[in-house]
């Protein structure tokens, strides 16, 4: 019997990638704003081919190297500290103008009442009131 040999019929075409987009892939790879399943299926490859462009360009990822990937990305950690110190300089911003407000609270004061408050507060306890407990007060 004669059989009949056919030829398979590829339905997909058959992709090929310049130099240039397989760097930029890796490229982006390493820089963690792509990952190598979002790659493959931006460009329809497979993933093995974008790993196969990874080991043939990239720099820092390589067959056999290990990579460490911790929790929270240093990126991650320096927006959160950057978020911290913006907190942090807000409440500043906010104990300044009490500050400022309390000062020319006490310049009016000053001025209605023709004391000067600040001074008067520097004197220490009038002689008639009793120290607190549990202070230190210097007497035996």
């Amino acid at each position: 019997m004669k059989q009949k040999t056919q030829r398979k019929i590829s339905i997909v075409p058959t992709k090929r990638f310049s130099e240039g987009i397989k760097r930029k892939v890796v490229k982006d790879i390493e820089n963690g704003t792509a990952t190598v399943l979002q790659a493959s299926r931006e460009l329809d490859a497979s993933e093995q081919s974008i790993y196969r462009w990874i080991y043939q360009y990239s720099r820092y990822l390589a067959k056999n190297k290990i990579m460490v990937v911790e929790d929270q990305s240093e990126s991650y950690r320096t927006k959160e500290l950057e978020k911290r110190l913006k907190e942090a300089e807000a409440a500043l911003g906010r104990k300044q103008m009490e500050i400022d407000f309390l000062n020319k609270l006490i310049e009016f004061a000053d001025e209605e009442y023709k004391i000067d408050i600040k001074k008067n507060l520097a004197k220490g306890p009038s002689p008639g009131s009793k120290p607190g407990k549990g202070k230190n007060t210097g007497t035996t």
